[in-house]
This record gives structure tokens, sequence and C-alpha cells, in this order.
């Protein structure tokens, strides 16, 4: 499993409803793709809702400092990201908003392209966005606007493996199954999407957990199991290599899956990421399109 400096392979990570180990899934899929490339977490939650200021040990300028009406270098967005330590003795990396509590919310881009754009111009390898939008509810509002959801716009990403994550409870999984029939009656890609079932607490899972999990799997890619960690719980992502081996290896496992997928959708090697639009002094930071130098992407 590798990837090259060429590729960028990008990781929407959805919930269902709160509470569905979204942040943490997002934090050992990026400490495990480290591994294979450089790897960044897209905070796109507001600031006082999102885990990842108080999570990160070796903050960097943050968003803030990410101008979106000047043009913006790879330096400056690398300066602009925390950095976390992995297990392996590398890092990988955060973008998120390290104001103070009090100071006005930072508007932030609500359109995947854009959060692209930024990756993109970071030149980041492993593109990892924690989304905060409910997925079922995304996909029947857009259904009855006659419009494109955020759910289906991230799916729409050049190289977009999606990763859905669920409790692992007799109500995560029923949140889990809806969101499922909706999308799949919308036509999104079920056949890329990885299912993360996290454990809220010790002891195996309920018997109608595992009943729903053996039903899921035929329709997805792959479904993945993260235990419960409670080094998690109290101290969040701060420091992968603190982590119980167990909860690593369902990092590793997320990103094989992903890998795997990509490659099923794509081919091995994958072809290479589009490349940002150059831009002027004049215009916007975010730019929601960008030239592709490689084949067209498939759906």
């Amino acid at each position: 499993m590798s990837l090259t400096h060429q590729n960028r392979l990008v990781v929407p990570v959805l919930s269902t409803v709160g509470g569905s180990g979204r942040s943490t899934t997002a934090g050992l899929l990026a400490c495990a793709l480290s591994a294979v490339g450089s790897s960044v977490v897209l905070d796109t939650g507001p600031r006082l809702s999102s885990p990842w200021p108080a999570w990160s040990a070796e903050p960097g300028t943050g968003l803030l400092s990410l101008p979106p009406d000047r043009p913006l270098t790879r330096g400056q967005v690398h300066a602009a990201a925390s950095r976390f330590p992995a297990p392996n003795g590398g890092a990988w990396q955060v973008l998120t908003d390290h104001q103070e509590w009090n100071h006005p919310p930072l508007p932030l881009p609500e359109d995947p392209a854009a959060w692209y754009q930024l990756a993109a111009i970071g030149g980041w390898q492993a593109v990892i966005a924690d989304t905060v939008h409910p997925v079922a509810h995304d996909v029947l509002t857009a259904r009855c606007a006659g419009s494109t959801g955020l759910t289906a716009r991230w799916c729409q990403l050049p190289f977009s493996v999606p990763v859905l994550c669920a409790a692992n409870t007799g109500s995560g999984v029923q949140a889990l199954q809806t969101a499922v029939k909706a999308a799949s009656a919308e036509g999104l890609p079920l056949h890329r999407v990885i299912v993360a079932l996290t454990a809220t607490g010790e002891g195996r899972a309920p018997a109608s957990v595992r009943a729903a999990a053996a039903m899921l799997e035929p329709r997805v890619r792959a479904v993945v199991q993260v235990p419960h960690d409670p080094r998690i719980r109290a101290h969040g992502m701060r420091d992968a290599s603190r982590l119980k081996p167990r909860s690593l290896e369902a990092g590793r496992q997320l990103a094989h899956a992903v890998v795997d997928s990509a490659w099923a959708a794509w081919g091995d090697p994958l072809p290479a990421a589009a490349v940002p639009r150059a831009r002027t002094a004049a215009s916007p930071n975010v730019d929601h399109t960008a030239r592709n130098t490689s084949k067209k992407v498939p759906a």
C-alpha cells in the first residue's frame, strides 16, 4: 500500500448522527495513512463544536492565517496546519481554527470543492475531511429540493472514498441503515463506501449490531470495527503513540480498506491528481474548478 507524490486520495468521513466517532475515525485514518503518504485532516466544523483545537499539541497558525482573497503558497498552508505525531516516528497534520473561544466565528466554506482546492495547494497525498452534516438528512433534503447535497458533492470529488461512521448500538445501526437506504436511492457510490462501526464501550457488540453489519457487507466496500479506547475518550488523538494497539490496528484496517476501494475504482497505481488552476492576486482563494492532467475520473 503506497501513494506517490502525484496522488491525492480524498476520504470524507461522514456520520449519521452525533456521537458516531467521526473525529476519532478521521484521526485514526490520518495516522495510518501517514505511513504511506503525507496526510491531513480538514476540520470543517465550527471551532466551538470541534475537538481538534483542543487535541492539537503542536498547533499551527490556523485557518484564520489563510486569507480567502489572496493567493496562497504551499508553505503558508503547511504553516497553518497543526502537527500530530504518529507511532512510526512520522506525523500527520490537521487544518483547524485555533482562535480563542471569544473571537468571532470564522466563516468556513461549505462547498467540498473549496476544501479540495486548499488541500491541493498543500500538496497532501491523503486528505481526510472531518465533516459535520448528518448524511441521511442531507441526502433527503437535496432529494426534495432537486439539488446536489453535501454528501453527493464530497463523493464527486476526484478519487473520493467515503467513510460512513455509526455507533455500534441498536440506534446507531438503525440510523446507519436509514442513511444507506437514502444513499442507495440517490445513486451514491456505495460500492466505494467504507463503514466504520465505533464501539461505545468494552465488550462484544450486541447481536443486533452484528446482524446489521453482516447485512451491510454485501452493499458496501467494507465494514470495519473500531474498538473502544479510554485513551481517546480522555485525551483524543493528541498522541497516537499512546493509543491501544487494537485502535491503531483498526486505523490500519480502515486505511487498507480505503486504498483497496480506490484501487478497485480507478486502478493501481492511482492516476495523477488534479492540479490547482493558477491564480492571480485578484482571484479569490477558493476556486471550485481544477485542471486535471490525468484521465477522466469515473463515477
